[in-house]
């Protein structure tokens, strides 16, 4: 059991979140797109257009933008303490999954093109961390093969840009055309739904080590509730000096610091909830660590997923950017989503919670807390559904239901606490 001592912080009028100058909901970014055209299928989970490229009615085009977000700055501190220069291949998956898994709810699986936007402060990020990221980017895209997920590396644009970034920002854009009579396009949800949650955490049967879950959202309060006032004392590069230093590096915890997971966090496809790969009994991580671990992509399994229960698949929810309030964007009418029986939070949110003091509403509104894919079916298909997950060692559940309503709402039930949005 890992135990210390919260700083006590003053009373505040918005959330820690906030007053770090980032928004879980995105408000403004909305608010500044709300006149572009929605594409073809307003509900789906990524924009869709028609067939530029190709001049096909039955086919469609999407692009897609996204990346690691501040996790990169996770990277570089971890770097700076360890010397682990192989940290920075997370960051690369980080990337490519961010834009993959997305892609992967409106049912795009293959064939895809990739191009990676690198922005770095030369001073701070040497190249030879510019050649881990891509090499990385590479060696996730052979190792995706192997599952029929293809996807071509098409270089990109790497610029130093000091006086525009202090450490490094690594995102990309994923390109597709697809058929349209294989999109998912969330207009299939209806009440009597139910969701099927696939796990964030534990350890794939795709993955080298214990995934803590935590993807790459919200990484600004997890780095700054979670470490020690030191890491702005000795690296002004990696946070905005203007801050009020009340919200500055606030928590506990050095990168090093180890923690204990305990072997029912490793969950499904592991007999009795123990460790992979021949392991028993708990296994050791740092702090570093559980934050760097790598965005988990849904390939595989949706892959399978798509090929086989296509029509059974309803919609798809990527909880990233919104955490489990992200389903409510993506409706097609007026339903109550109800999540009921969610993951018990994994050992990183603990930590994050226990570190800020942050309160249930602020947490699964920032973070996955769990799981980070949903999939709307009717009951009948839930149960393959989850077989499937456990196939690749993948926890999966139904957590919640679809029932009609007079308006949109989200009903989350968190142990005895029901939150309402």
């Amino acid at each position: 059991m890992y135990v210390f001592v919260r700083q006590s912080l003053p009373s505040r009028p918005m959330s820690l979140y906030a007053q770090r100058g980032v928004s879980a909901q995105k408000e403004d970014v909305h608010k500044a797109t709300e006149k572009l055209d929605k594409g073809l299928y307003p509900n789906a989970f990524c924009k869709i257009y028609p067939d530029y490229l190709g001049g096909d009615p039955a086919w469609v085009n999407l692009m897609h933008a996204d990346g690691a977000g501040t996790k990169s700055i996770l990277a570089y501190l971890y770097w700076k303490d360890t010397g682990d220069i192989a940290v920075w291949k997370g960051i690369a998956k980080d990337a490519v999954a961010m834009n993959l898994d997305d892609l992967l709810c409106v049912g795009i699986y293959d064939n895809l093109l990739f191009s990676s936007t690198i922005d770095r402060n030369k001073r701070n990020i040497p190249g030879d961390i510019l050649e881990t990221i891509i090499n990385g980017s590479q060696e996730f895209f052979d190792e995706l093969k192997a599952f029929g997920v293809n996807i071509q590396y098409l270089g990109g644009e790497t610029a130093d840009v000091g006086d525009v970034v202090r450490t490094i920002a690594v995102n990309g854009t994923m390109t597709a055309r697809w058929p349209k009579d294989r999109l998912v396009t969330n207009d299939k949800i209806q009440a009597g739904d139910v969701i099927v949650g696939f796990s964030s955490s534990g350890q794939a049967t795709y993955e080298t080590m214990y995934n803590s879950g935590i993807g790459s959202n919200g990484l600004t309060s997890a780095r700054h509730d979670v470490l020690h006032k030191t890491y702005g004392a000795r690296f002004h590069e990696s946070y905005d000096t203007s801050l009020d230093d009340q919200v500055v590096y606030i928590g506990p915890h050095r990168m090093t610091d180890i923690v204990e997971i305990p072997a029912s966090q490793f969950q499904a496809g592991h007999p009795a909830g123990s460790a992979p790969s021949g392991t028993s009994g708990p296994v050791t991580m740092d702090i570093g660590q559980l934050l760097l671990s790598p965005t988990r992509t849904y390939a595989p399994l949706l892959k399978k997923l798509l090929t086989e229960q296509f029509d059974q698949i309803h919609g798809l929810i990527h909880c990233s950017g919104g955490g489990q309030t992200k389903c409510m964007k993506y409706l097609p009418g007026n339903f109550k989503v109800i999540k009921d029986n969610l993951f018990e939070a994994p050992l990183i949110f603990q930590l994050i919670r226990q570190a800020s003091g942050s309160d249930n509403r602020e947490m699964y509104q920032v973070f996955n807390m769990g799981h980070r894919l949903e999939i709307f079916t009717n009951e009948a298909a839930a149960g393959d559904m989850i077989r499937a997950g456990q196939q690749f060692g993948i926890e999966a559940k139904i957590v919640g239901r679809v029932e009609a309503a007079r308006e949109k709402s989200l009903l989350l039930k968190v142990g005895e606490e029901e939150i309402v949005y």
